[in-house]
């Protein structure tokens, strides 16, 4: 996995300043999103190493159907596969959301909790977040039944424990010390 990240850095960068220089991030974030899907399909990922599909027949399966072939991410795809780094494309996809998020000052929190929050909490929460690391916050929610009850905001590098697990055990924590 790492070995492929690494793989996939450049390209990444290179995908970010291509769609950047010609303000299309979001255009280039959806292509990017489906080649990397097309790519990560099993059915796909077979034909990578059989010496008897193309590199330009494969180039052509992860590209988006109307993309013009004389488009920069056409000529993007092409570099990949002459290079045989069209496998690595769903770690470029994901290192290209995060230099676009990071770009446009996104913070992706993801919400984890045993029910789902309403619509009222989340903006509440939504706008804390906001106030606390000063960009704007993309919510993802994730129902964990495992968890008792309260919420685990991941925030990437930033993990704020609110569950009743982690409560509980800074309690038994603090009443050992």
């Amino acid at each position: 996995m790492s070995s492929a990240l690494t793989l996939a850095r450049p390209y990444a960068r290179a995908a970010f300043e291509l769609a950047r220089s010609g303000n299309a991030l979001g255009d280039w974030a959806g292509k990017l999103a489906f080649a990397a899907q097309v790519a990560a399909d099993p059915r796909v990922t077979a034909l990578f190493g059989d010496p008897r599909v193309a590199q330009k027949d494969l180039a052509a399966l992860v590209t988006p159907e109307g993309e013009p072939a004389d488009s920069a991410f056409a000529g993007f795809v092409r570099v990949l596969a002459e290079n045989r780094r069209l496998p690595v494309l769903p770690e470029i996809g994901a290192l290209f959301e995060e230099l676009k998020h990071e770009a446009e000052r996104v913070l992706k929190v993801n919400l984890r909790s045993a029910t789902p929050i309403d619509a009222t909490e989340a903006a509440k929460l939504k706008d804390a977040l906001k106030r606390r690391f000063g960009r704007d916050i993309e919510v993802e929610q994730t129902i964990d039944e495992g968890m008792l009850g309260g919420v685990v905001i991941d925030a990437g590098e930033v993990v704020i424990d609110g569950s009743v697990r982690g409560r509980l055990a800074r309690l038994q924590q603090a009443l050992a010390h």
